[in-house]
């Protein structure tokens, strides 16, 4: 409940923001920037927000291991949304009327994603019944999008966008010796995104709030069944989902 709670008071912020934009973009009496899109390049700097998790899959090992194994103590594994921010750097080539391609060369990802354990028998004074892990990831990001827009109307715009992306994570604990307690994750991963924008065009500027969603699709789980934490867990796939925005 409360995750759906969040998401619908993000939606209600972005639509108050967007609703006065709007009308001042498809009201306003002079077109700003004419000849913006037809440029052969564009860059921005992009800011926001984001709301991430894991999604995984148990470990055979906790599915069906009987009471009384190694594995008893963890009765259930959750992985919790949080909250980061998001920097980038955007490049922009124009294509066509309608098409163009986008890439972010610098692009940082800082968010914080948690697992929640319930636990039968919490171990030493840093666990209890109900335990988190957190993972903290500082994430280099190179993103190529396709962006397919409408036809501008006075002062607006709207776009979608799709694209795969590359990442590595510079915060990855994946090598670490003393990991008693973590859950180790790779480096390196790769996904898809998809992405809902619109352009407002002012004077000086434009301005571009959007809203993204990304998959991961590479298994980011560095399993070490000795470990507690990681062995009742095979596979890790990130999501994100982000609202940002970019000025050019």
């Amino acid at each position: 409940m409360q995750h759906l709670l969040r998401r619908k008071i993000t939606f209600i912020v972005i639509g108050i923001f967007c609703c006065p934009l709007i009308g001042f973009s498809q009201w306003g009496g002079d077109i700003n920037q004419p000849d913006h899109d037809s440029k052969l390049f564009h860059f921005g700097i992009n800011v926001g927000f984001n709301r991430a998790h894991f999604n995984f899959t148990h470990d055979n090992r906790f599915l069906y291991l009987p009471t009384g194994g190694v594995n008893d103590t963890v009765m259930a594994v959750e992985s919790l949304n949080s909250s980061g921010i998001n920097l980038a750097w955007l490049v922009n080539m124009n294509l066509s009327e309608h098409f163009d391609l986008r890439t972010t060369p610098v692009n940082l990802t800082f968010t914080e994603k948690v697992f929640e354990y319930n636990l039968t028998y919490p171990d030493g004074p840093d666990e209890h019944a109900v335990t988190q892990k957190k993972l903290q990831s500082i994430t280099l990001t190179l993103p190529v999008q396709i962006k397919f827009s409408s036809d501008r109307i006075n002062n607006f715009k709207v776009y979608m966008l799709a694209g795969v992306k590359g990442e590595y994570d510079l915060a990855s604990n994946a090598g670490a010796r003393k990991a008693e307690n973590l859950i180790k994750l790779k480096r390196f991963d790769y996904g898809i995104e998809a992405g809902l924008g619109f352009h407002f065009y002012f004077p000086m500027f434009v301005l571009t709030p959007e809203l993204k969603m990304g998959w991961g699709l590479g298994n980011l789980h560095s399993r070490d069944p000795n470990l507690k934490f990681s062995n009742v867990i095979d596979k890790i796939n990130s999501r994100i989902i982000s609202f940002s925005l970019t000025v050019e």
